[in-house]
């Protein structure tokens, strides 16, 4: 038990040790938007590793507080002592004013660790949100029950690499080349569904080198394979004249 206990905690001082470098590599601006705005010396980079942290556990502000705490090595990563940790309420307020940009930089920079081969996918997906910001809800008068969200994947890896959020569930031809144009210089080839089958979608890929991979809809009733498939029907009904009537052989005499 001791033993699986120890593995535990190795294995979760590693993830500590690579989101503290993942965070210190983020943009002076980012660090702005999660640093204490009353000062307190306690940096942004350090409230990043906290709120990794306790996502990565699914646990409550309180508990990752304490837990960090105790821990020696996760106090010596965070140069911090016993007592110098951020209050609880500091750290939901960190996270409060940090924008998607910051935690999109540390989802592109935790890919950077992975190989990729530039081949990517994109889709949607549409989560439930459990508990919403009563001040949130009124601030936009509706009421937020699905949230859409567009990943952008690795197919070597299976490592996101991008994604968008919206509660308004935008069309995704054109939410499709916001994500993947911010991608471009990683990007050799993009498959996606016919949901993102669009002309200008696929012009824009092509200019910025990336080979689209997108399957085209198909339009009823007048699409070909309707119209074939309505043909072949009409003509299996007619009466046998030596050769099946769809492919129109013809004997001469």
């Amino acid at each position: 038990m001791k033993r699986e206990s120890n593995v535990m905690h190795n294995t979760l001082f590693r993830f500590v040790k690579q989101v503290a470098s993942l965070a210190q590599k983020l943009t002076d601006a980012a660090l702005m938007e999660l640093s204490d705005p009353a000062g307190n010396g306690f940096a942004g980079w350090k409230h990043a590793v906290l709120l990794y942290l306790r996502e990565h556990m699914s646990a409550e502000y309180e508990e990752i507080i304490d837990w960090a705490e105790e821990m020696e090595r996760v106090r010596a990563v965070l140069n911090l002592q016993r007592g110098e940790f951020p209050a609880p309420s500091t750290l939901c307020k960190a996270f409060k004013r940090a924008s998607m940009t910051v935690w999109r930089q540390l989802l592109r920079r935790s890919a950077e660790l992975l190989d990729q081969n530039g081949h990517a996918a994109i889709d949607a997906t549409y989560f439930d949100r459990q508990q919403a910001s009563s001040h949130y809800l009124r601030r936009i008068d509706r009421s937020v029950k699905t949230i859409q969200t567009t990943f952008l994947v690795d197919t070597a890896e299976g490592a996101i690499l991008d994604l968008h959020c919206s509660t308004k569930w935008p069309d995704e031809t054109k939410i499709g080349p916001k994500v993947a144009l911010r991608n471009a210089g990683d990007l050799r080839s993009l498959a996606a569904d016919k949901g993102y089958d669009d002309m200008s979608f696929r012009e824009e890929l092509r200019n910025a080198g990336i080979r689209p991979l997108i399957k085209h809809r198909v339009f009823a009733p007048g699409s070909y394979i309707t119209q074939r498939n309505t043909l072949t029907t009409k003509q299996s009904r007619r009466p046998c004249s030596g050769a099946p009537a769809r492919f129109n052989v013809r004997t001469n005499p």
